[in-house]
This record gives C-alpha cells, sequence and structure tokens, in this order.
C-alpha cells in the first residue's frame, strides 16, 4: 500500500508539473529552458572492487533528485544487491511527497554485491527521478547497465574512485558539514586565495590608506584601519554574494562593465594624485565636525572612507571566480540556504583579508612618521595606486594600449625616484637610485617599442616581435591554441554535434577580457607546449562573455557557470562530462593531469 501511495504520489506530481508547463495550471514555462533528462542527471555505474558496486550522478545546477526514488536490482542468475548506501541529502518539504531529502550537485552511491565466483558480468537495472528547481518534474528515469566485474575479492581500484569536481565537494560540503568545519575550509581556501593576483592589488590600496594617515599612523590606528578595511570587504562580499546568487545573476560581470572600472580606475588616479600633493582629499567641514565630535580624537572620515575603500575593493577589485565561491554562490542558488552559504562566503573573504592586518601592523610599525621621508613614501604609494589603476583598465582596453600605459607608469616612476631634475649629493644612495631610475626608464623605453609592435605583456614586452634588420634579434611567438568562437547557444550545440559526428571529444572555454585568472590560463597552461599535445585530438571553442550580453548570458545560464575561467569538457558522445568542470586557474602541470584522467573515464 506505501508503495502504490508513493506512485500514486510521483505520477500526480508529474502530471501537474507537466500541467504548468503547458499553462494548464498557471503561466506557461518555457520548454527550451530545461535540459534533457541525461543532461539534468549525468549516469554512470561501475565495479568498485570484486564486491561493491558505485552508482555516480552529475547533476546539473538548478536540478535535483529525490532520495527516496533511487533503486536498483538485477535479473542476472546467481547475483544478490544490498541495501543502497547513499550519503544524507537536504531537507525539502514536497509538495506531493511531503518531507523528503533530495540532492544537488552531485550524489554517490554504493551497492554490496553478492556473486558468483566465476561470474565476469552484470546486468543492472537503476531507477531515478528528479526535479528542475524551475517547476518541471521529470518522469521516473530506468537504466540498464551491463558492468564488467573484477575477480572476487579485488579491491577497490584508486582509478576508480568517482571523479567528483572540486566546486561541487565544496558545495556538499557546506549543505552537509558541520558549520564550525565548513567556515574553517573556507576560510583556510581564503588564505590561499590572498596570494592570487586578484587579489594581491589590494594590498597596496590598504597600504596607501595607511601611509595617507602620516604621523597618526600608530600601530593601533593601522590595525584598526586594516581590520575595518577587511570587515568592509568581507561584509560587502558576502551580502553581494549572497543577494546576486539568489537572483541568479552573475556577480563577476555585473561589476565588470566598462564604466565601472573606468569610474574605479579614475578614483585610484585622482588619489594618486593627493599622495603626490597635488591637492587633499577633505570631507565638507559640516559633516567633518560632526564626524570628529562622534569620533573624538580619531582623525574625522578616516575609518568610515576606509570601510567604502573595503567595500568598493570587494565588488570590483577581487573579479576571481574560484571553486570555493562557486560552491558558496551554487548553495545559495539552487539550495536557498542563504545563511550557510553567505557564512562560507564571509569566512573565505575573512580569510583573504587576513593577510592585509599583518600589512596594517607593519605599516604602522615601519612608516616613516615625520621628514622628508614621508613625501618620497606617499609619493611610492601614489605610483601604487596608478598602477592599480591601470591593472584595471587593462580587462577593457587592448594589449598594446595597455602595455604603453605601463611603459609610462615605469618610465615616470624612474624619473622621479631617480633624482632626476632634483639636487642631490651625487654619492652613494643618490647613484644607487639613479642607476635603478635609469634602469626603470630604459625599461619603459622597451615597453614602448613593444607596444609600438603590438605587444601585451609588461614582463615580455618584445615577444613575439622581430625587428627586421637586426642580425640575431627574433622571438617567435608561441603558437595559440586553435579555438573556434561560440556566441551563442545555437553556435555550441552545432559544434558539439559536429564533434560527436566526428568521434571528438571537445573542451568549451568560458573567457572575458576582464578576467585575470583567464589571462593567466592563456599564458601559463594554454600556451604551454605539452599541454598543447595533449589537446590535439579536442575541438576546442570559446565562450567570450567580456561584453556579458543576452547570448552570453544564456551560454552561462546553460551549464550554471558563475564567470570566467570556467573550463567544460565534453565526451565523444557530446554530453558534458560534469564531475571535469574545472573553475579557475588551472597550471599547466594540473591540467595535463586533469586531461589524462578524463581521457581514461570520460
Amino acid at each position: 500500500m506505501h508503495t502504490m501511495r508513493t506512485g500514486l504520489a510521483a505520477l500526480l506530481f508529474c502530471l501537474a508539473s507537466l500541467a504548468a508547463a503547458q499553462g494548464l495550471l498557471g503561466p506557461a514555462v518555457n520548454e527550451d529552458q530545461f535540459l534533457p533528462v541525461d543532461e539534468a542527471f549525468v549516469f554512470g555505474a561501475f565495479a568498485d572492487g570484486g564486491e561493491r558496486l558505485a552508482l555516480e550522478w552529475q547533476i546539473a545546477p538548478g536540478y535535483y533528485l529525490y532520495r527516496h526514488r533511487v533503486s536498483a536490482k538485477t535479473a542476472t542468475a546467481g547475483f544478490a544487491l544490498g541495501e543502497i548506501s547513499m550519503p544524507p541529502g537536504t531537507k525539502k518539504t514536497d509538495e506531493f511527497f511531503g518531507d523528503v531529502e533530495v540532492y544537488h550537485g552531485s550524489l554517490s552511491a554504493t551497492i554490496p554485491l553478492l556473486r558468483p565466483a566465476d561470474a565476469s558480468t552484470l546486468e543492472l537495472t537503476v531507477g531515478y527521478q528528479g526535479c528542475a528547481e524551475a517547476g518541471l518534474c521529470y518522469p521516473p528515469v530506468t537504466k540498464m547497465v551491463s558492468i564488467e566485474l573484477p575477480p572476487p575479492g579485488a579491491a577497490p581500484r584508486a582509478d576508480t574512485v568517482p571523479m567528483v569536481a572540486e566546486q561541487d565537494r565544496l558545495a556538499s560540503l557546506i549543505t552537509q558539514g558541520s558549520l564550525l568545519a565548513v567556515m574553517a575550509t573556507f576560510f583556510g581556501f581564503g588564505l590561499l586565495l590572498a596570494f592570487t593576483p586578484c587579489v594581491l592589488p589590494m594590498i597596496p590600496i590598504l597600504s596607501g590608506i595607511i601611509a595617507g594617515q602620516g604621523e597618526s599612523a600608530t600601530p593601533r590606528r593601522s590595525f584598526l584601519l586594516s581590520l575595518i578595511y577587511v570587515l568592509g570587504m568581507a561584509a560587502t562580499y558576502t551580502i553581494a554574494g549572497a543577494a546576486f546568487a539568489a537572483a541568479g545573476q552573475q556577480v563577476q560581470a555585473f561589476f565588470q562593465q566598462p564604466w565601472i572600472i573606468i569610474g574605479f580606475a579614475m578614483l585610484f588616479v585622482i588619489l594618486a594624485l593627493a599622495m603626490f600633493g597635488l591637492f587633499e582629499i577633505r570631507i565638507p567641514a559640516a559633516f567633518e565636525t560632526r564626524l570628529a565630535a562622534a569620533s573624538g580624537r580619531q582623525k574625522a572620515g578616516s575609518y568610515v572612507g576606509t570601510a567604502v575603500m573595503g567595500a568598493l575593493s570587494a565588488l570590483v577589485v577581487t573579479a576571481c571566480i574560484a571553486p570555493p565561491m562557486v560552491a558558496a554562490l551554487a548553495v545559495i542558488g539552487q539550495t536557498g540556504d542563504i545563511a550557510r552559504g553567505a557564512l562560507a562566503l564571509f569566512a573565505m573573504a575573512m580569510g583573504m583579508g587576513a593577510p592585509l592586518l599583518l600589512v596594517g601592523v607593519a605599516g604602522g610599525r615601519f612608516l616613516p612618521h615625520a621628514g622628508p621621508w614621508m613625501t618620497t613614501v606617499k609619493a611610492l604609494f601614489g605610483v601604487m595606486f596608478l598602477a592599480v589603476a591601470v591593472w584595471m583598465l587593462q580587462r577593457i582596453l587592448p594589449g598594446p594600449q595597455t602595455l604603453a600605459l605601463w611603459a609610462l607608469l615605469v618610465m615616470v616612476a624612474g624619473y622621479y625616484f631617480g633624482g632626476f631634475g632634483r639636487s642631490g649629493s651625487g654619492s652613494g644612495p643618490s647613484r644607487i637610485a639613479r642607476g635603478a631610475g635609469l634602469g626603470a626608464i630604459a625599461w619603459g623605453v622597451i615597453m614602448m617599442v613593444g607596444a609600438a609592435a603590438g605587444g601585451h605583456d609588461p614582463l615580455q614586452p618584445l615577444r613575439g616581435i622581430s625587428l627586421p634588420g637586426v642580425a640575431g634579434f627574433s622571438q617567435s611567438a608561441t603558437q595559440a591554441l586553435p579555438f573556434r568562437i561560440v556566441a551563442s547557444i545555437d553556435d555550441l550545440d552545432r559544434e558539439l554535434a559536429a564533434a560527436q559526428a566526428a568521434g571528438k571529444p571537445a573542451m568549451l572555454d568560458f573567457y572575458a577580457d576582464w578576467c585575470v585568472s583567464c589571462k593567466e590560463m592563456e599564458r601559463y597552461t594554454f600556451s604551454d607546449a605539452a599541454v598543447q599535445q595533449d589537446l590535439a585530438g579536442f575541438v576546442l571553442l570559446k565562450a567570450d562573455v567580456t561584453a556579458n550580453g543576452a547570448a552570453d548570458q544564456a551560454l552561462l545560464r546553460r551549464f550554471g557557470v558563475y564567470g570566467p575561467p570556467t573550463t567544460v569538457f565534453f565526451g565523444t558522445d557530446g554530453r558534458e562530462c560534469r564531475p571535469f568542470r574545472l573553475v579557475g586557474f588551472v597550471p599547466a602541470e594540473g591540467f595535463r593531469s586533469h586531461l589524462s584522467r578524463f581521457a581514461r573515464e570520460c
């Protein structure tokens, strides 16, 4: 009777969902927005040793599987299956099934197996059912698979452990792990992210704020400024991330619009000019008086301004997508568990900001507080602010133009700090400073030559340039991967169909000009000769989502991608191998190892 009630409830639920999709019970749902069932729930089964079977589902973002609808049986003579072992799921109150458990992201289950000693093949029938968060329930699915078995007593092999994408594993930790373990783990990931190119520009920002305090930059005050900056960054990172994930939008792309980047870069230019002593930034006298009264002896407005700079840095400067961030956003967007996802984001942001507290302590102890040294130090931070501005503008400017800006900055800094045009003793440190200044100016000239010839890398400005008439001077550019640009879902489907017809796997790289880690992937991973050799048999596709237009957003939604860089792999059947999705920068050696396992398992 219980089985009959469950089956009837499932039937009613599916009929209601299908009716809703046809507009019979409410607003019509566009069926094109839903994935085919085999793409929403990618299923696989294999022998995990001699006496156990492993079942694996990769669940697309925005979809979930019911725990109680998973079943397995076999009609193969002589075999018997034990009870399916599954991890705890997420609690959900269902309109038809009541209180149930569901799975998001992935599900790995195991089944004990009793078998004849001489048997080598098992026919397995697996059933499951899932739904889309948008309101569509799929009919129950039945899969029949044939599994090759190792000899009895064989131990599970290391290479048969199901591959689970890092972001999916972390999402499972957030939903199922203890809150203390979740926050400790994500704080640790934040510490690692603190040393990536996306976060490092925050160091000169905070250092410049402390240097701007002048004689009042005591160790205590510097630490408090650092703490307020980090808290402002972490709070904004958390609130904005949770809000955008709940709304289903890409956080990265929204704050990388050209007008936002240009405005923020101009802000740093203004701050740099203030460091150079051209003017002093002050708030209106009336507000200054009120803030002074409220804060006692503290400098008016400095704490508020520091918190604002931390908030702006979180929104615009740290434009990085990494597995921990995707995991937290996925939990918020897919399960609606805003509290756990937001706490994970906050812990990660505090980890990212922890090294900045050391900047505050060091700045308060070692920055000179009076005399001519302070002028030089403030000018140095002014140059660093200009460097942050150029670093931001390179997201939207062509490579040669950005290289020309770096060249101008290096030459001006070399001229100023080399002491040219200023009186000096001409001995000791002055000669060293002039030598360093001349070196910087020479490097700036080389960069300007590289910019004129179409270069883009400040560290290798002449890379790929051949100067006619100069014997022996030639540098060959690394051959770029032959990516095919896909600008829409139709383009992608057409390319995947062609790859499937040719029996080739495919790789789709999500890229944007404003994505720092994307450029790292191009410079250090995709340019590696060994990586290019490993990818020789792939159909290589690239989705450039720089403009974040309607077609770009549709592609991102198709795969539940929160932002670039994200690398998606497809098997020869044209379907995504979800466990092998990569998020963020991956070094060449790690990428090759990933490709090797992909070749074996997908």
